[in-house]
């Protein structure tokens, strides 16, 4: 087989040579060497012919399968020798002796030249009728090479190539049998994740290697929120002045992680180059993928010097017994053919185009033998004339049977998915010193772990520089002070200031103290937004869109947050308030008249009071005036008692004394009630008179658009857009830039309000807080925020910096040093503002009062009757119910001696008529009796007129004499 590839190597100069004679070139072989091109060529169809005869002499018939390879390089030699011991291996077990097939390789031996890849398929297609071709090493051959397979229904397997810019399915018959880009691009992304970088750049080798490589892995990476700013293309002939020109950019920048893949030369040289430029040092990442991790096996020592503490990804093969003793045969038998080599095994690729042929094997017995349907070329001249190709049957078989195959061989299972060998499993690997470590895997299930089987941390990665801490994902551009704009600020100085260079204030101070706290030096300088003479450059969008531009690397000053502002700038979290209110004068609402003392209490409250008043003085004279001559006398006098005992517990001035039980628990319930109507009273009538009650002139903005007043706000800010929205006429809009500007326009009525953020609004008030207030909702903003350039990893460390200021308290001292500083003034928030007294307040002790006064006299009334029942029984019986009324009447109007002395209760027996002639005589009697004075009794000798003194026994004892006895 070598002999036949070697003879079809020199007979590709003259192929060349005829096909540029057939096209009309003016240059034409001469006839001696036109005849040398056909008798070499007759010769190699020979001796390909006695291959056939005795490859099917084996006991087999013969499925004819094309190799394109490059054996001046080692991958083509690597891959042949593992390609040959594959077919030994697969035909040289017994079990597979009496297979019906033979599959037989038929080399050619092209130059890296896509075109020479072309030719070299036309030929094994046309003359030798191949039902496959193997082998295309790059992505450049297996773009063409792809295209014919298509046109002739043959599969073009690769081991080694990328798939060509198109889908799979428009090339379906092209078929990788190698690692999967895709699930590498995952399997990096998963790292970067791991150690939370942000942003990665891919330094690619500009060639059509990476046509599909780099969006599955720019997709896999936004997948897990890190960015891709830009590419850095290195092409494969670049000299070292444009591959230090690329490392200078990469040097340039912020980011520091890096995803390399570029061919093994390529990469040498890179490596090399970027280790000189001290870019192999701390702080960098570099990420090598399959395709370049085998340098280490090829290149050896040379490339573990440069390339020290890189990462690699490539897949995981499980060392077996079987694979152990294939890699001693290969090294025997490549060292024999190629002595002097360093390589102690196959790599990778080998091992796939090892399990490529075994693929085709199996799939070859599994499609049956079929004859090559191929025309024969009329003149056998090596045309590669893609329209005289026709379709092969049999290739069509020997495909769709070798996409069915699965096996498990020396990378593990062989299973075809969507054109691509299945990959599953990726080890990461670490050089360290000369030596590469695995130091984890990756698998769908677990992502980045040390352990294939379950969730683990990975081993000590030892980083460029010779750290075993994680490299933070960015540095500082190397010799770069960073430029930060200061907005030019006249008015509000106590947030940003710049003088001589410098800027003060408070927002410049926690930039500063946030700066000294990071671990690492970061270089600055200020430089003012303004022109020179006093004024601005333009409003804070301008000035933001400066940075979006690169012309300032941060701005530091008093610039909100806006979502406007977003699109162009990274802002870091706020440290200052949010919000936008409305800044409005104030006046005291309260006037000091004459009625003055009647405000502490509400209408109702008084009515009520005055009414408990009459109420309760009323249940006591009830009360007491049957026993108590303090509440006894004429009507006059009595309804006098009643108003002046009532209101003259007003200041527990009342003199009359209380000789009932029941009076003076009603009494003691009213006097607490009483005290605590006085105290409230009393507090609120000294707020009334001694405290301002300031309000706000206006309350809202629809008071200020009716009465068409103007508006006052921050020149250069954002807040004309926002009054716009809330339907503020544009003329009547007035900037303004300092808070002596914002008192003169308020105190002379210029404007009604002063719309403005809620930190300039305190800062105002902290200097003319007497005189307004805030007032109206709180329009939410995001405060105030530091602004960086899109993707800037100095945004997330200066965020966390400004949490710790805020939790450490620091925040709070900077701002009553900057801001607040003498904040005296009482709070005149417009929800503050005090009112009357009301009954709702009250009711509670009102009803336990009158409660207790009702109790009070229910049980007076029951304990009244209840002494004097046998009387109300008698004159009940009679059945006259106004006798019972006025017998009530009597018992409630009369004095009760509370003394019951015996004396006194003898005279009133004597006073009773004893003889009652008959019911209406008994009623007169008793009407008339009741109406004497029961204290003095009649005169001695003098008669009554209709009443008769008998002898008879005496009736039923008087009312008088009953309750006496009690």
């Amino acid at each position: 087989m070598k002999a036949g590839a070697a003879r079809h190597q020199l007979v590709l100069p003259l192929v060349a040579g005829a096909r540029s004679s057939s096209s009309g070139r003016a240059a034409a072989l001469p006839p001696s060497r036109l005849l040398l091109a056909v008798l070499v060529l007759c010769l190699a169809g020979g001796a390909e012919r006695g291959e056939g005869q005795a490859a099917g002499e084996t006991g087999g018939r013969a499925v004819d399968v094309g190799v394109i390879l490059d054996r001046t390089t080692w991958l083509g030699n690597v891959t042949w020798a593992c390609m040959e011991l594959a077919l030994e291996d697969f035909y040289g077990d017994a079990a597979r002796a009496s297979y019906r097939t033979r599959v037989r390789l038929h080399l050619r031996d092209t130059s890296p030249s896509a075109v020479d890849a072309a030719s070299a398929g036309v030929d094994l297609l046309r003359n030798v009728g191949v039902q496959a071709i193997v082998g295309p090493q790059t992505s450049t051959q297996a773009k063409f090479l792809a295209e014919l397979g298509n046109k002739a229904s043959v599969p073009i397997i690769s081991f080694s190539a990328n798939s060509p810019s198109r889908s799979s399915s428009q090339t379906p018959y092209f078929i990788r049998t190698a690692w999967n880009d895709s699930s590498q691009a995952k399997a990096i992304a998963s790292l970067v994740q791991k150690f939370n970088w942000r942003e990665v750049v891919p330094v690619i080798e500009n060639d059509d290697s990476n046509t599909r490589f780099i969006p599955d892995l720019v997709d896999a990476l936004g997948q897990v929120g890190t960015r891709v700013s830009h590419r850095c293309r290195i092409h494969p002939s670049a000299g070292d002045d444009e591959i230090k020109g690329a490392i200078s950019s990469l040097k340039g920048n912020w980011t520091s992680v890096f995803v390399v893949r570029m061919s093994y030369q390529l990469a040498l040289k890179f490596f090399q180059l970027a280790k000189d430029e001290g870019m192999m040092g701390q702080g960098y990442v570099w990420i090598v993928a399959y395709g370049l991790t085998d340098i280490f096996d090829v290149v050896g020592s040379p490339a573990l010097d440069v390339m020290n503490g890189v990462l690699g990804v490539e897949p995981y093969v499980e060392d077996t017994e079987r694979l152990q003793d294939f890699k001693q045969r290969w090294q025997e038998k490549y060292k024999r053919e190629n002595p002097g080599t360093k390589l102690n095994g196959p790599i990778l690729s080998g091992l796939y185009a090892y399990d490529t042929v075994w693929a085709l094997a199996l799939a070859a017995e599994k499609a049956g033998y079929v004859n090559s349907d191929f025309m024969p070329s009329e003149t056998n001249n090596g045309s590669s004339d893609f329209d005289k190709i026709n379709t092969s049957k049999a290739a069509e078989k020997l495909h769709d049977a070798f996409l069915k195959t699965s096996f498990y061989g020396m990378t593990g299972k062989f299973h075809i998915q969507d054109w691509k060998l299945v990959s599953t499993t990726y080890k990461i690997i670490n050089v360290v010193g000369q030596d590469k470590r695995v130091v984890g895997f990756w698998t769908p299930g677990f992502n980045i772990s040390r352990n294939l089987n379950k969730k683990a941390d990975l081993y000590t990665i030892v980083w460029p520089g010779g750290s075993d801490k994680a490299p933070r994902g960015w540095l500082l551009p190397a010799n770069k002070k960073l430029k930060i704009g200061v907005p030019f600020k006249p008015g509000f100085s106590n947030f940003i200031q710049f003088e001589n260079g410098k800027a003060t204030g408070f927002c410049a101070r926690v930039f500063e103290e946030v700066i000294d706290a990071l671990p690492y030096e970061v270089p600055f300088h200020y430089e003012e937004f303004g022109d020179g003479k006093g004024e601005s450059n333009g409003t804070y969008d301008s000035l933001i869109y400066k940075v979006y531009l690169n012309e300032f690397d941060a701005v530091v000053g008093d610039v909100t947050i806006l979502a406007n502002r977003s699109l162009y700038v990274d802002f870091t979290l706020p440290y200052t308030e949010s919000g936008v209110r409305m800044l409005v004068p104030v006046r005291d609402k309260r006037q000091k008249t004459a009625w003055t003392f009647l405000k502490p209490l509400s209408a109702d409250l008084w009515l009520g009071t005055g009414a408990f008043f009459v109420f309760t003085g009323f249940i006591v004279w009830f009360i007491e005036h049957r026993t108590n001559q303090e509440f006894r006398g004429p009507p006059a006098n009595q309804i006098g008692s009643i108003f002046y005992f009532s209101f003259s517990t007003l200041v527990f001035a009342h003199r009359e004394k209380i000789v009932n039980n029941l009076s003076r628990i009603a009494l003691v319930v009213w006097f607490f009630v009483v005290l605590i109507l006085q105290q409230s009273y009393t507090a609120s009538l000294s707020s009334i008179l001694t405290v301002e009650q300031l309000q706000p002139t206006v309350t809202n903005l629809d008071e200020v658009i009716r009465r068409g007043d103007y508006v006052g706000y921050l020149s250069d800010s954002f807040l004309p857009g926002l009054l716009k929205r809330l339907k503020i006429n544009e003329s009547k809009m007035i900037p303004f830039n300092s808070p002596e500007e914002y008192n003169d326009a308020l105190s002379t009525g210029k404007v009604a309000v002063i719309v403005d953020e809620i930190p300039y609004l305190k800062l105002f008030l902290n200097k003319y807080c007497h005189n307004y207030t805030m007032v109206g909702p709180t329009y939410k903003f995001d405060g105030f925020g530091y602004a960086f350039p899109r993707g800037s990893p100095l945004t997330p460390e200066i965020s966390r910096g400004i949490l710790e200021l805020a939790s450490k308290g620091r925040m709070a001292e900077l701002e009553k040093e900057f801001l607040y500083v003498d904040t005296v003034c009482p709070d005149k928030d417009d929800s503050q503002t005090s009112s009357s007294l009301t009954l709702h307040s009250f009711i509670g002790l009102f009803m336990i009062t009158g409660a207790s006064s009702l109790l009070a006299l229910v049980l007076h009334v029951g304990i009244t009757l209840y002494n004097n029942r046998t009387h109300l029984i008698s004159a009940c019986s009679q059945g006259s119910w106004r006798g019972s009324l006025v017998i009530l009447s009597k018992i409630f109007r009369e004095h009760e001696d509370s003394s019951n002395t015996p004396d006194k209760e003898e005279t009133r027996i004597a006073n009773v008529d004893l003889a009652v002639e008959s019911p209406w005589s008994m009623s007169n009697h008793i009407i008339e009796n009741f109406d004497s004075d029961t204290d003095t009794g009649s005169p001695a000798g003098e008669e009554t007129p209709g009443r008769e003194v008998s002898n008879q026994d005496l009736g039923p004892p008087s009312f008088a004499y009953m309750h006496s006895e009690r």
